[in-house]
């Protein structure tokens, strides 16, 4: 025990010689969050709540929330992302538990496959699989939409699910089975359970970008084609000549969309502390 405090002196007496401490590490990541996270949500707040001479003023929610193209952008965002994120959710579990019963250095080669395409830029992969739907028929739209947000999310679903599926405790399955438990029912009752953690951090990673990743809608649209909040962020910031058009605009639908992330973060429980994520709580 004297040789433990002896070499935390010792320690200290170094960290005290150089001038820092550990609390003095947090000091760039503080001054980040401060400079490029804080600071650029006051600025969206100010902006959202006055008019183009910065007096105070609720007129920019009463004109979105009054304009019906706008509140109607809005929910079928949502409903886009909800059906996106249930389309890989569907997708990606099945494939994220097949990997997890694999050998890790099999899962690895398979794992590999999902992640390299993130590694290059999305609008290059949007390019390269709107010219793959042209060459097997399916014609720019809402259903190409619908396969283009699918594809470029999807290993953000993937991942999240076989991490938390290759971290269970198999002894529990194993346990739930020799009790008599048949597979379907060590599913639903241990697997699935479990594996919500990775369902919530992966339907998050979905969910939230789809709403303004207006990039992937506007490859795939084509001429009927849905266009989700995130562009109309775009059309306020930006005018036809590329110039600032209507900064108030665009800063009140950016706080409604923070809102709308917030809530949907808050209700699915993605606040919680990291072993209540883990489902260590059960």
């Amino acid at each position: 025990m004297k040789d433990v405090n002896a070499v935390e002196k010792k320690n200290a007496a170094s960290r005290r010689r150089f001038g820092f401490s550990r609390q003095s590490l947090c000091i760039p990541y503080g001054v980040f969050l401060l400079f490029f996270v804080l600071f650029p949500l006051l600025l969206v707040a100010y902006y959202a709540f006055t008019s183009a001479d910065g007096t105070f003023t609720f007129a920019n929610f009463a004109d979105f929330f009054a304009d019906k193209t706008k509140v109607s952008t809005l929910l079928i965002s949502i409903i886009v992302c909800i059906l996106v994120t249930a389309l890989c959710l569907v997708i990606a579990y099945p494939v994220a538990y097949i990997l997890a019963k694999m050998k890790k250095s099999v899962a690895f080669i398979f794992l590999m496959l999902f992640i390299t395409p993130m590694w290059i830029n999305f609008v290059l992969r949007a390019m390269a699989m709107k010219e793959l739907l042209s060459l097997i028929g399916i014609p720019l739209g809402n259903f190409a939409n619908i396969i283009g947000l699918v594809y470029d999310f999807l290993p953000f679903m993937v991942l999240p699910l076989y991490s938390t599926l290759i971290k269970m405790d198999k002894s529990l399955a194993e346990a739930a089975a020799d009790l008599g438990a048949g597979k379907v029912k060590v599913f639903t009752s241990i697997t699935l359970p479990l594996s919500m953690p990775g369902v919530i951090s992966g339907a998050m990673m979905v969910f939230l970008p789809v709403m303004s990743c207006y990039v992937i809608t506007d490859t795939f649209s084509g001429a009927t084609g849905f266009s989700v909040v995130g562009k109309l962020i775009s059309w306020c910031f930006l005018g036809e000549n590329g110039t600032l058009s209507n900064i108030n605009g665009g800063a009140t639908i950016a706080l409604v969309l923070l809102v709308i992330m917030f809530l949907t973060m808050w209700l699915t429980g993605g606040f919680k502390d990291e072993d209540g994520a883990r489902g260590t709580n059960l």
